[in-house]
């Protein structure tokens, strides 16, 4: 099989990183040489880095993200993450345009920051993505902290983006979650619409094969109902979820050997121009 591709990877070298906490249930150092270490272990051949939150309720900054890659010697490449400010847009663009071999796409926080995605703040960011192919990634479904925004997060409200723009590739991060039902009708209805299943096994909770199992099936019926997983790409949201329990959500699913390469490499390999 082709070498695995993890589309939603986080890391810093930050101690004001707010996943800290999350690596520490997980029982993971949050390092890129144990991240290298995992990749090489699994056979994830390539990782997709995104900007993890600060404390200061920012992301990481997207140079550091940039360089962190650098350092990876190709393992990972970035994808940026664009905040809803006039200054932050216009300055991703210009990154991405200076990195145009690495950057890969771009992320927006929804329900993290006071925008829905069909804010025409994000014009500019949508009208370059389109011109270069680019992805845009969308936070979709639960919030990390107990003050974001579910109104702004919930998948339907990428419905009329998608209506809109078909020619702007769409990303659902984290299939939605808890509203995965929605996001596998989203996927059915828009060519242009994809979602990956980072995070979606979180710590180990009270009732942790109960969970899996119920995330399991809700995955497999939503790959039902679009026909097959050719729109559906695997991510861990390291160190959120550990390699080990998001390949184990893959390898349950009631799918074919195809399918299950669809989501590992295939897709994300097109998406992604990998």
């Amino acid at each position: 099989m082709h070498g695995i591709i993890d589309a939603h990877i986080h890391l810093s070298e930050r101690k004001d990183d707010m996943l800290i906490p999350y690596a520490r249930l997980n029982g993971l150092g949050y390092t890129l040489r144990e991240l290298l270490c995992l990749m090489e272990q699994q056979g994830v051949a390539k990782g997709l880095l995104l900007s993890p939150p600060l404390q200061s309720g920012g992301p990481l900054p997207n140079e550091e993200v940039i360089d962190l890659c650098r350092k990876s010697n190709g393992k990972l490449v970035p994808i940026l993450t664009a905040e809803p400010e006039t200054g932050a847009i216009r300055a991703a663009i210009k990154l991405a345009q200076e990195n145009r071999e690495n950057v890969r796409g771009f992320k927006i926080r929804l329900g993290y920051v006071n925008a829905y995605a069909t804010d025409p703040i994000f014009d500019k960011l949508y009208d370059f993505a389109e011109v270069e192919h680019l992805p845009v990634l969308f936070h979709t479904g639960d919030t990390a902290t107990s003050n974001g925004s579910l109104s702004r997060s919930h998948p339907l409200t990428l419905d009329t983006l998608a209506n809109e723009r078909d020619a702007l590739t769409i990303v659902l991060c984290h299939f939605g979650n808890p509203w995965l039902q929605d996001a596998a009708e989203l996927i059915y209805k828009h060519q242009n619409v994809f979602a990956d299943i980072s995070g979606l096994i979180t710590g180990r909770g009270r009732y942790p094969e109960k969970y899996m199992g119920w995330v399991i099936e809700r995955i497999g019926e939503a790959i039902c109902y679009a026909g097959g997983a050719d729109k559906v790409i695997f991510g861990t949201d390291y160190p959120v979820s550990r390699y080990s329990d998001a390949l184990t959500l893959v390898e349950r699913l009631g799918i074919t050997e195809e399918d299950r390469e669809n989501i590992l490499w295939r897709n994300a390999s097109a998406v992604f121009r990998l």
